[in-house]
């Protein structure tokens, strides 16, 4: 089995372009609740570390070796490891990182497509900080652009093939299932803490019994 790399990364610092930001989004596919992206800024200084040891994952070792042993694409996680991780990438002294949340409104107004690009470019903002970082190239998970002045690659599936796009899946699926997670609280019928406002049939049946509420897509149940 493949495991995500540090090629790309490696790549562009041998290219002179210092500060790599991955981007990935969790949230297209649900009928309810926010898109969220994620950003990595990774470094051509990030030394990599030998103190992170993956849960239950002694195969399951990452090609990049060291900080990133386990680190992989989002849903190829289970929920523990998902939080593991997350608490690991968000608390590293060597690791910026950023989330950009678009909600249920916006979606229905703009599309999902160009509100995960809207997403993205927040996660960026936050990630280069302030004052702010000059990052030199982006690698998004997908095949669209960002409107942004630096220079960009998309990569198809690149959340399994490249560790900055992957470790940013993971701070954008925790984050979103985190939010869905407080939903549940206000709206328990719907079930959400359970899919996340995926379109389970589960999902679709409390909808049937109860109507939408506020934060379902209303543009996805025009069919």
């Amino acid at each position: 089995m493949k495991f995500p790399n540090l090629e790309e990364e490696k790549f562009l610092w041998k290219q002179g372009l210092n500060f790599v930001v991955g981007l990935d989004e969790a949230g297209r596919g649900p009928l309810a609740g926010p898109v969220v992206a994620g950003a990595v800024l990774l470094s051509k200084d990030f030394i990599m570390k030998k103190e992170f040891t993956p849960l239950n994952a002694a195969k399951r070792q990452s090609a990049s070796g060291g900080l990133f042993n386990g680190v992989n694409d989002s849903k190829k996680l289970s929920e523990k490891q998902r939080n593991y991780f997350y608490k690991i990438l968000t608390n590293h002294k060597d690791i910026e990182w950023g989330i950009g949340i678009v909600s249920e409104k916006v979606i229905d107004k703009i599309n999902i497509l160009e509100a995960t690009k809207l997403a993205m470019q927040k996660a960026l903002r936050q990630a280069q900080g302030k004052p702010k970082r000059n990052v030199d190239y982006l690698l998004i998970d997908g095949n669209f652009s960002i409107k942004s002045d630096v220079p960009q690659k998309s990569i198809i599936r690149g959340d399994q093939k490249v560790i900055s796009i992957s470790a940013a899946s993971i701070i954008a699926k925790v984050t979103r299932d985190r939010i869905m997670e407080n939903y549940d609280k206000k709206y328990p019928q719907y079930g959400f803490k359970k899919h996340k406002g995926y379109p389970t049939e589960f999902h679709r049946q409390r909808i049937k019994e109860f109507g939408l509420c506020r934060i379902h897509r209303m543009s996805f149940h025009s069919s």
